[in-house]
Formats: C-alpha cells, structure tokens, sequence
C-alpha cells in the first residue's frame, strides 16, 4: 500500500505570484513615484522622531535600567537629579494663578503698591450732583520709600531728625513719646540723639525699643547750662550730618515738644528752607502764644512775636519751628554759598537768639523761605516747657527695695 507524505518545502523564491510580491504573506510598499506624487509625508520631521527617541532612551536608562557596576549607578543617581530639576524648572515657568484682565502693569517684577479702593468718586457735602473725582495718578510705595507718580518712581526724601536730651525726670517719658510718634513717619527716617558727657544704658534701651533707625551721638562738651547744652549737642548732630554727608531734611526736634504727624509729612516737600508757625506756652503759664512767619501763600511776608526782648532778632521764629536741606551744610556749591565755613549753632549771643543767628546762616532773606502750611493757617507743634526741675525720682524709675513704711491688710 503506498502513502503520500507532503512535506512543508520552503517557498520557491523564482515563483512568481498574483500580485507580483516575492513572498505571499509581504504587503506592497508604495513605489518611489507614488511617493513623490501623492499628498504622503511623514507626521513629524525625521529631527524631531529622532529627537524624540533619544529622550526616550535617555529616560528609560535613567529611570528602568539597573547598573551592573558601581561606577553606572553613581551615573545613573546623577542622570536622575539633573532630569528633576529641569522638569522642576519648567514647571516654575508655568504661570500659575489668575491675573486680572484690567490690572495695570506698570513694568515692574513685584508690586508693592497700596491699590485704592473700587470706588474711584466721591460727593461733594455741598452739593450731591457734583462728583469730585480721586486723584489715582500717585500710588505711595510703603515698603520701598518711593513715590510713584504717572507712572515714574521718585524717591522719597529721608527726614534726618535731631533730638538733644540729658537727664531729668520726665526724660523716658518723653523719648518714649517722640519715638512712638516717629515710627508711625513713612521711612526713610533717621533720628539722632545727642546725650552730654555719656551714652547712658536707659537712652540706647528706649532707642533699640523704638523700631526707628537711629544714631545715639555724644557731645564731648561738659557744658552745664542749658542753652549752651542744646547749642553743643547739636553742633555735634550738624558735625556728624557733614562728615558722611547725609542727604535729607534737617529738623530739630526736641523731646518735650508736642508735634503732629502732618508735620513729618509736609517736611518732605522742603526744597531749601521751610518754616511755619509754633504755639507756645508763655513762660509765666498763664498765656499762650504764637511764634512763627506769616504767610501769604507759601510766601513769607512778616513775623509773629509777643516778647519785646526778642524783637531785635531778624528771624521771629522757634527752635522747632523750620528744617533745611541737609546738603546746606556740606554742599556749597550748589547753593552757591561765597565761601565753604561751617553752618554751626553760636554759644556766645543771647538766650533766645540762637534761631535767628543760625537761620542768618543758612539763608539770606525771607524770598529763599518755604511757608507751610499754605497760608502758615494750621498749628503743627507745641512748645510747652513743661518741666519738672526739682522732681526727685529712682534711678531708672526703678523702685529697688519696698517703702519704709508698710501698712498691714486688715
């Protein structure tokens, strides 16, 4: 009996098939013509594929593949850091958050601006119909010191308060004070105070509580007259202002005076020299009384002044009752000053003539003043002299052992 055997022979490859194709089970690739003219192309450049795999191969070594040998691993450890902080890089790129469609840019990275409020009117008490409009141009900068106006920023002038002081009574009191009222000015603000003979522990302490920079001086000068005390301690401030050129407003503020705040803001817009009127206590107490310029505008046309003893003075003003530019003192010529002599307090006139002596010096008549404010029409500070001479007091103000005499509770 015969049997067949079909046995699997390879393919003849010199067959020739149907559709053309050396293999039957091979799919047709198009021809180069069909290539050049049909609408085919590839979806990505061959850069970008090629690009692509690479990053692909470099991510699954970095991420998949395990080293064989110690050196690879540190490799590999290496890879992975620098691939994390470029994904992280990129992602701080990516603008997150939601910006406001009408917020202006006013071309600056970070915005310290104060924003005003969405209401931009306001009535008129008189008149309900009329709308007055808010100035939103200027935009006051609190962290930087600078004012923002129209879009250009202008530096804020520093204030450079002086304030001589000496031990008494009522000195903390009225340091605490002055230092309340001082860190609530807009910076830059710089307050120096001069002590006679020494720096004492209970000044520098209520100075480094006050949160205002400052500077705590000492007058070399041993004077125990109380005109020519304050005169040296401020020769000393004015002395120091020259010799590193500090640039700002001069204003010399004592510790027992009354001021406002609006004062300290007004300072700021000093050109050269500027003075306004001062309430004073008389020294009898029983009267009040006005010391300072009268104005017409921001003109100085007169003086106020009740004392016949001090009508001889040029100047009828108080001690606290102007500021200049500091770059009087060590800047000649751009006030053309004729000859560079030092701008100092004189300990040889009279009690009392100490102002007008100094302002002599400063300026030549009442045409280089700046009244403020306009009209000289307000009261910024008070001269009180309100002191306590043979008050006794601890040390300190710290009681260091009880009373000698204790009553018991019943």
């Amino acid at each position: 009996m015969a049997s067949i055997r079909r046995t699997l022979s390879p393919a003849f490859r010199d067959r020739p098939y149907v559709n053309g194709v050396g293999s039957p089970f091979s799919v047709q690739s198009p021809s180069p013509k069909l290539l050049s003219s049909s609408r085919y192309s590839p979806p990505f450049p061959s850069a970008i594929l090629a690009f692509t795999v690479t990053i692909r191969r470099f991510v699954a070594g970095v991420l998949f593949h395990r080293p064989n040998r110690k050196g690879q691993q540190w490799r590999r450890v290496f890879y992975r850091c620098l691939l994390f902080f470029f994904l992280g890089f990129l992602l701080g790129l990516l603008p997150f958050g939601h910006v406001d469609d009408d917020e202006e840019i006013r071309g600056r990275s970070f915005n310290f601006d104060i924003k005003p409020s969405h209401v931009n009117v306001q009535f008129d008490n008189d008149n309900t119909d009329r709308v007055v409009k808010r100035r939103e141009d200027l935009v006051v900068d609190v962290s930087l010191g600078v004012v923002e106006s129209r879009g250009e920023l202008v530096p804020r002038k520093q204030l450079i308060i002086v304030t001589p002081t000496y031990n008494r009574a009522l000195q903390a009191y009225f340091l605490n004070r002055l230092g309340q009222l001082l860190r609530l000015v807009p910076p830059p603000l710089l307050w120096i105070v001069v002590e006679n003979k020494a720096a004492s522990f209970e000044t520098a302490e209520i100075l480094r509580k006050s949160s205002v920079m400052y500077r705590h001086l000492v007058c070399g000068n041993n004077s125990t007259s109380a005109k020519d005390r304050g005169v040296y301690q401020r020769n000393t401030a004015l002395e120091h202002i020259e010799r590193h050129t500090l640039d700002g407003i001069v204003y010399f503020a004592d510790d027992d005076n009354i001021y406002s705040l609006d004062l300290f803001d007004r300072l700021r817009d000093i050109s050269r020299f500027g003075t306004w009127p001062v309430a004073m206590l008389a020294q009898s107490k029983n009267k009040a009384i006005l010391e300072g310029p009268v104005c017409n505008g921001t003109q100085v046309i007169g003086w106020h002044t009740n004392e016949k003893s001090k009508r001889l003075r040029r100047f009828h003003v108080d001690m606290s009752g102007f500021a200049f530019n500091s770059t009087i003192l060590w800047d000649p010529k751009r006030w053309h000053r004729p000859t560079y002599v030092p701008i100092r307090q004189l300990d040889t006139v009279k009690e009392g003539f100490q102002e007008t002596t100094f302002i002599e010096q400063v300026v030549e008549d009442e045409r280089q003043m700046e009244s403020m404010p306009t009209g000289c029409s307000k009261v910024m500070n008070w001269h009180l002299h309100l002191q306590a001479h043979s008050l006794v007091y601890p040390k300190g103000w710290q009681l260091q052992k009880n009373l000698d005499i204790v009553l018991p509770i019943k």
